[in-house]
């Protein structure tokens, strides 16, 4: 459970990746095939699911947003924001000779540089795609107060195919908030991405130690969100993606109830023969089971994609 101020409830179930945005534009011939599953469910404690995965295979493009906010409006906020990002991706990339400043791009991870990107560029485009879901969450939080506050995490996944300047593929993660994206890479697990929370900031502070944080009162609050404000800034970053690779994108209803030792154990048992679609789905049923067997105290959502 995720929050900016408030504590934020939960939501119903994943819509369907075809069913997530409207008309898309034709997929890129250089879209890779990836096997993936996702699941989400509403733990044990919740009496609704404020989680929202969707994919775009055929476009390489996985999301997840964990919502913050009263009532339904946190579930409001994940589909929007989950659609609306889908949606920008979807579309047709603009004529690259458009450039971007890179003021509009900032991020502190190093893989970003200060070079400007070119509007075709995986990077420019995950930074619209944010723009967009941020943007439609904020605009909706404005229409009724029963939608103040209103906000969503989101952590993405657009893999790119090898190109000349690069021999293998490029996973381009986005995001904002706690959920988070791990690589499982011959039976390692790493984490790639850093939680925009204020425990996390205690954490490379001094101030807290890693058992001090999983334990503090103040563990929910975040101090990132798509939609809260007007405009947001992700963390965007590029990692290469090797054949046999698993990547998982979860929402902390997962990482709040297992250690990244119980994640690894459980993909590497789930996934000891093939990385198959069917496997992949008993793996994301595993994960949620395990979750909930330690509390299930939030909404638990998980996208596994395996590369070839």
């Amino acid at each position: 459970m995720a929050n900016t101020a408030t504590l934020k409830p939960a939501k119903p179930q994943i819509p369907p990746a075809a069913a997530v945005a409207p008309p898309f534009a034709p997929a890129p011939k250089s879209a890779p095939a990836n096997a993936f599953a996702m699941l989400s469910h509403r733990g044990r404690v919740r009496h609704a699911n404020q989680d929202a995965c969707a994919a775009l295979p055929e476009h390489g493009a996985y999301v997840i947003c964990d919502g913050i906010g009263g009532a339904a409006a946190g579930e409001v906020a994940s589909h929007l924001a989950a659609e609306a990002f889908l949606h920008a991706l979807s579309q047709p990339a603009p004529h690259p000779s458009r450039r971007i400043s890179p003021k509009t791009v900032s991020s502190p991870n190093p893989n970003n540089g200060a070079a400007h990107f070119p509007a075709n560029h995986p990077h420019t485009r995950l930074c619209e795609a944010v723009r967009a879901a941020n943007q439609a969450v904020f605009r909706h939080s404005r229409k009724s107060p029963s939608f103040h506050g209103m906000g969503t995490t989101l952590v993405s996944a657009l893999l790119v195919n090898a190109a000349a300047d690069s021999p293998t593929p490029t996973l381009w993660l986005a995001h904002v908030g706690d959920s988070r994206c791990y690589r499982l890479r011959r039976g390692a697990l790493a984490l790639l991405t850093e939680d925009h929370s204020l425990v996390e900031e205690q954490v490379r502070a001094g101030v807290l130690s890693r058992v001090q944080a999983g334990n503090s009162p103040i563990r929910n609050i975040i101090t990132r969100a798509i939609g809260s404000r007007p405009t947001v800034e992700p963390d965007i970053a590029a990692h290469d993606a090797r054949s046999g690779d698993l990547y998982l994108l979860a929402s902390d209803g997962l990482t709040r109830e297992l250690t990244d030792n119980d994640i690894a154990r459980i993909l590497t048992q789930s996934l000891a023969r093939a990385a198959s679609h069917a496997a992949l789905e008993a793996a994301c049923q595993a994960l949620i089971d395990a979750a909930n067997a330690h509390g299930g105290r939030d909404n638990i959502t998980v996208l596994l994609i395996a590369c070839p």
